[in-house]
């Protein structure tokens, strides 16, 4: 990929998937392809005892769906396959037999939220404040709203996404269930997210895995649930609404470059 990249590097039973775009992280669906076919390959090594979720550089964590792509769009059948990655995603960490921890360094939005709430322990800095924006470009939280609902509860869910202008804070995520963790300084969030790591592949391979299908109680519709959302925002996403939406932001963003 010449516009981003997935990484996985193994070290002492942790796979650690890195993934990068030089626009604020955002996902492409060549990296939602990848982030999908990595974290699943990691799970099916036997030698793999944790997982690690993290995005590359000291900006964004990630910017959700890649506008660019969004635009592009020309069918509602291309809609579905974009927003499908994402289903790709939150199911292969899902179905991974190991635990997967996020380290969300600063700010995430759409999608990105996504990805924080799917892993199974989030760990968040303290400027790593948090925004549903879906609807404020005339789709929904649709594909990554049963991973933030499962984590955060209906009401929060429901605010969020209803208030897709609103930053919230890194502490109304912890307080929210979201993040497990926040910490005040970067290297402390590093360390946090090794050391987790580290106790996690010191278990037993077999009792994890059955830890995390109890933990995953009444997800089992998601292979299907998740693709059936994807196809609400592929077909949405060709109004004129979010054509216009998103040609105003990109028009703000370059004017303040």
């Amino acid at each position: 990929m010449s516009d981003g990249y997935v990484r996985t590097t193994h070290e002492s039973g942790i796979a650690t998937v890195t993934f990068h775009h030089p626009k604020s992280n955002s996902l492409p669906a060549a990296i939602l392809g990848e982030l999908a076919k990595q974290i699943a390959s990691a799970g099916g090594d036997s030698t793999i005892r944790a997982i690690i979720l993290r995005s590359d550089g000291d900006k964004a964590f990630c910017a959700g769906a890649s506008f660019d792509e969004l635009v592009a769009i020309g069918t509602a059948a291309q809609g579905l396959a974009f927003f499908n990655g994402f289903a790709q995603v939150i199911n292969a960490i899902r179905t991974v037999p190991c635990f997967v921890l996020g380290r969300v360094q600063s700010k995430a939005v759409g999608g990105g939220v996504g990805l924080a709430a799917a892993v199974d322990l989030c760990y968040a800095h303290e400027s790593a404040s948090v925004k549903l924006s879906e609807l404020a470009i005339g789709i929904g939280p649709f594909v990554v709203g049963p991973a933030v609902e499962r984590k955060t509860g209906t009401t929060a869910f429901s605010l969020m996404s209803a208030t897709p202008a609103t930053w919230r804070s890194a502490g109304w995520a912890l307080q929210n269930g979201l993040y497990a963790e926040v910490h005040a300084e970067q290297q402390a969030l590093e360390n946090a997210v090794q050391k987790q790591a580290t106790e996690l592949a010191g278990y037993s391979p077999e009792a994890m895995a059955e830890l995390k299908r109890v933990m995953w109680k009444g997800t089992d519709d998601w292979d299907t649930l998740l693709p059936e959302r994807a196809a609400i925002s592929g077909r949405l996403v060709l109004s004129q609404f979010t054509r216009s939406a998103i040609a105003a932001f990109k028009e703000k963003t370059a004017s303040k470059g």
